[in-house]
């Protein structure tokens, strides 16, 4: 692999992954091309800027372009390392739709010369880095593929899959000393995807199969919606019995054994809330757990608006602010947001009434037009809403001090306000799914 003022990358995808970390490897000193759909993305990555929020990041691109190591395009470009990170989102029935990866692919092979390396990052179901190998074989019968049967001798082109596991607001941080699992078609393809990652990677590399990585990340994110699960479950029958749930939490975690996450409205974002319907897909007959944990999480949007609704309805004619639309604190993200469908739901229904703070938006998504409800910023929010939904936990909500709050009607579902009377209950105890 040539040296890292020679490598030459492309990062097929320039999202909320694909940006970073296109970003972070063109500061470890390669020549990155960044690949996206959209002219506006292109031309915004090739202005020094950037179309997402994420901490750092504006800064760390203006430099790596100013200094010539990342540019973007709409075409594929020859490269010596491709990295495929576009959205794999699910169908209608939870069916994983791994139509961008193959695309991508696709586009990959065009550009393909011996020796080079490409590598999955996109979170996909197991067995999507075998039908890329697959697909590269069949577009490309010229350049011989790893791990075919009936091929002897060293393949020209090295095929991995190395999931991110980062976390929003500090992925920068996190594309650099996160562990990271690199697994290959063949024993030879992980090891040169392991020296690609060494160039910039702090934190373990450790080796394996491709449809080991692959399902690796699904158990990650799977185990993480399965304890969100029971926090949610125990949430609501909390509520029902008219028990604060978060110093039922505080107290069990006391527990030198016990670590029970938080509860919110659901939960959001393009992993956690998607990845589990994968492993789902893979095997329904033995993953009842799995599929719970997910039914239960996406019911308790349901539960949520419910909740806020009987609220709001006690109070007949008073403004409303639903605090946040975000799927989590402190980013501008709202894919697959509970907060978002929540609030959406209100304004549907209350229209005017309802007015929406969410300090990472300049305006209110798509979900809420013709609902007649407004962006507004938290002081606003404090002098005209006697009605207050807390929907994500963003910091600028949390330092809003119990004098300023004291006499609002609040419902929040982030237990960021533990000193905060309690909002009158619904008369019947509500359930989380039918």
């Amino acid at each position: 692999m040539p040296n890292e003022a020679e490598l030459q990358v492309a990062v097929l995808g320039l999202g909320y992954i694909g940006l970073p970390t296109a970003a972070v490897i063109a500061r470890s000193g390669a020549q990155v091309t960044g690949i996206d759909v959209s002219e506006q993305v292109v031309a915004t990555v090739n202005s020094g800027k950037v179309h997402i929020e994420e901490i750092d990041l504006d800064g760390l691109v203006s430099g790596v372009v100013a200094r010539g190591n990342l540019r973007a395009s709409t075409q594929i470009v020859t490269a010596d390392v491709f990295v495929i990170a576009v959205p794999t989102p699910f169908d209608a029935d939870h069916a994983p739709n791994i139509g961008y990866v193959l695309q991508a692919a696709t586009n990959v092979a065009a550009a393909l010369k011996r020796g080079d390396l490409v590598i999955v990052e996109s979170t996909c179901p197991v067995g999507t880095t075998e039908k890329v190998r697959d697909l590269l074989a069949a577009l490309r019968p010229d350049l011989s593929m790893p791990g075919i049967e009936g091929h002897a001798g060293i393949a020209d082109i090295s095929i991995a899959y190395c999931p991110e596991r980062v976390l929003p607001g500090r992925i920068l941080v996190e594309l650099i000393d996160n562990d990271r699992v690199i697994g290959g078609i063949t024993p030879r393809c992980a090891r040169k995807a392991l020296q690609f990652y060494r160039r910039f990677v702090r934190g373990a590399c450790v080796t394996t199969t491709a449809r080991a990585a692959e399902m690796t990340k699904l158990t990650e994110n799977a185990f993480r919606d399965v304890n969100i699960a029971f926090a949610n479950e125990l949430s609501v029958v909390a509520d029902n019995l008219g028990i604060d749930v978060w110093e039922v939490i505080r107290l069990a975690n006391r527990h030198p054994r016990v670590n029970i996450l938080s509860p919110g409205p659901g939960v959001g974002g393009h992993c956690i809330a998607v990845d589990p319907w994968f492993l789902v897909h893979g095997d329904p007959a033995n993953t009842p757990l799995i599929r719970t944990a997910r039914e239960v999480n996406d019911a308790k949007v349901a539960y949520t608006i419910g909740r806020a609704e009987a609220l709001i309805e006690t109070n007949p004619g008073v403004p409303v602010a639903c605090l946040g639309l975000a799927f989590k604190a402190n980013i501008d993200d709202f894919r697959e947001s509970p907060a978002l469908a929540v609030a959406a739901a209100l304004a549907r229904r209350f229209g005017e009434r309802v007015q929406v703070c969410e300090p990472y938006a300049a305006a209110l998504p798509a979900a809420f037009d013709g609902t007649g409800a407004g962006l507004i910023d938290i002081d606003t929010a404090l002098a005209a809403c006697p009605i207050l939904i807390v929907l994500v936990d963003h910091d600028v909500f949390r330092s809003v001090p119990l004098d300023e709050r004291r006499t609002k009607q609040v419902l929040d579902t982030r237990g960021i306000w533990p000193d905060q009377p309690r909002a009158h209950p619904a008369a019947e105890p509500l359930r989380l799914a039918s």
